[in-house]
């Protein structure tokens, strides 16, 4: 994290104060084009997973186990590709640090279309037995690296092109690809639901995987048209001059004061567990609160529909009041609505579910994840920027997201499945801890990123 002083924090380099060309303005806005549709489309993939998970999997991977025991199972999957989101965080940010963004979000892109292409053409266990399982997993790995190496890309091209007064809404752009790629997920998915169930458990589930295909062509195509990083190239042209041969590895960089890493992940793991828990556990709990499967996957498209315009929102006024202040009031919002908003996904009234995700997507999940971004990124130097930032992000999404769900759904059936309030608690938890995490570092919204 860097020492600067306030005069020095209060400026920044040239190349982001300065006026911009229209021509500059064109390409900056091809930039945030390119990392929002980028990160709807790999948030579509690892997302529509989830939703899978909690409708279908259960039943055509670990068909031998009751229904409750079976979901549990199917998000032990889930938790599988968050576990693998931090090592593509690492890979893809050494190399990120090393060679470039712009050349690690083309390659993670790519694989994250093979993996969900390849899950959408999956054979069952009752086709292939212990295989079909071990395989499901596999793709969910691949998917995790991809998906870790693909967030701080994104998230810096964004931010490392824009001018410094609106960092906060250029990186909040890009988190705003979550919530189009859920809506996405949710809408595809629950269009498909209204197949009958045997057809949309033989094949109906697999269509939005392999939609996969022409999204991500679109995206790359997109993607290939942007500039590299200029913060980045300006490194680069800085340690040429000082004659830099060796430069020490990214990692080691920020593991050499690894306080920004453990604060950066424990400040975003609140919030990243709440987003995935309405992803996923949140169906779950309102098809057990009585609502058909369209309903509550109607709900999650129109909370995240919303989510899509208040994460910028919540972007551009951290940019104004600063990160720590939004993130701060986003925790203790969540802390006190958690409860009510479960009680109103659980309630088996469609009109109060939809109130639910809509509160949840759009106040405590935008308020929280649209700062989260900035905040994250700027807490690191440009030459390890985008190892430290993926790795704090992706470690807050293993240790939040990855095991949300699974916790949450062994708290509910403790409970005989109806009563979330220690669900609740669960989450209240986390927030309280993000809080904490988010008191003990620095504000960073007018800190110079070339420091």
């Amino acid at each position: 994290m860097s020492n600067a002083t306030p005069a020095r924090v209060a400026a920044d380099v040239p190349a982001q104060s300065t006026a911009q060309t229209p021509e500059e303005r064109r390409h900056m806005r091809r930039v945030l084009l390119s990392s929002y549709l980028g990160s709807a489309v790999e948030f579509y993939d690892f997302l529509v997973y989830g939703t899978a998970a909690s409708l279908v999997f259960g039943q055509i991977f670990f068909a031998q186990l009751d229904p409750l025991t079976g979901t549990i199972a199917s998000f032990g999957t889930l938790a599988v590709g968050y576990l693998a989101r931090p090592l593509g965080g690492a890979i893809f940010g050494h190399f990120g640090d090393r060679l470039g963004r712009k050349k690690m979000l083309v390659l993670t892109m790519a694989l994250m279309g093979v993996a969900s292409t390849a899950i959408g053409l999956l054979p069952t266990q009752a086709q292939i037995g212990v295989a079909a399982p071990l395989l499901l997993i596999l793709l969910r790995v691949i998917q995790g690296v991809a998906l870790g190496g693909e967030w701080g890309g994104a998230t810096l091209m964004a931010l490392e092109h824009s001018n410094s007064r609106r960092r906060g809404f250029s990186a909040a752009i890009v988190n705003a690809g979550a919530p189009t790629g859920a809506v996405l997920a949710a809408a595809i998915m629950g269009a498909f639901s209204l197949l009958s169930k045997d057809d949309f458990l033989a094949w109906g589930w697999r269509v939005p995987f392999l939609l996969s295909a022409v999204l991500v062509g679109l995206a790359l195509w997109i993607r290939l048209g942007v500039h590299e990083s200029p913060l980045f190239k300006k490194a680069l042209q800085n340690a040429s001059e000082l004659s830099v041969t060796k430069r020490p590895m990214p990692l080691l960089e920020v593991l050499r004061r690894p306080k920004a890493v453990l604060l950066t992940c424990f400040a975003g793991a609140g919030g990243l567990a709440f987003q995935t828990l309405l992803a996923t556990f949140g169906l779950t709990f309102a098809i057990l609160g009585g609502v058909d499967r369209s309903v509550a996957l109607f709900a999650a498209a129109a909370g995240g529909f919303v989510n899509i315009f208040t994460l910028p929102m919540f972007g551009a006024l951290s940019d104004r009041l600063g990160r720590r202040p939004v993130l701060i009031g986003g925790y203790v919002a969540g802390a006190l609505l958690a409860y009510p908003v479960l009680q109103l996904i659980g309630s088996g009234d469609a009109f109060r579910v939809i109130i639910g995700y809509v509160i949840g997507y759009g106040l405590i999940v935008a308020c929280l994840l649209g700062t989260l971004s900035s905040f994250i990124s700027e807490q690191f130097a440009t030459t390890s920027r985008y190892t430290g930032a993926s790795l704090g992000y992706q470690l807050a999404a293993t240790l939040g997201g990855g095991f949300a769900p699974l916790i949450s759904a062994n708290i509910l059936a403790a409970s005989g499945g109806k009563d979330a309030t220690f669900v609740a608690v669960f989450i209240g938890a986390a927030f309280v801890l993000g809080a904490v995490a988010v008191l003990l570092t620095r504000e960073s919204f007018r800190k110079d990123l070339a420091g």
